[in-house]
């Protein structure tokens, strides 16, 4: 699994409803916001590359997805910076394999 639930388990002091909330709105702002990213990358726009990154950071912190948040707090840097978008697409691509990944996961196992 590419994630953990460690922390939302924590949070929900064991209300099984409240899990399968949180993941439910994970997989309906996530991908949203990943396609936006996705067209920020593509056509250079920093700032959005800077906001929608700072957006991503908090929601794959929470399902322990440390590497593409370290991911997500890069670009988010970069954009700031609006410093070296092809190392920005880079970054990009493997943190949307992650998301990506975890979308399919997270629907396999709470049957979404």
């Amino acid at each position: 699994m590419i994630y953990g639930l460690n922390k939302i388990n924590e949070m929900a002091e064991g209300d099984s409803e409240f899990v399968h909330s949180v993941i439910g709105v994970f997989l309906d702002e996530v991908p949203e916001d990943l396609k936006s990213l996705e067209a920020a990358v593509n056509s250079g726009e920093f700032q959005q590359i800077y906001q929608l990154s700072h957006k991503l950071k908090p929601n794959v912190d929470l399902l322990e997805m440390e590497g593409t948040r370290a991911l997500a707090l890069e670009m988010e840097t970069m954009g700031k910076n609006e410093e070296d978008l092809q190392g920005i697409r880079t970054r990009f691509m493997k943190l949307k394999q992650d998301v990506e990944q975890a979308v399919v996961e997270l629907k396999r196992d709470f049957d979404f």
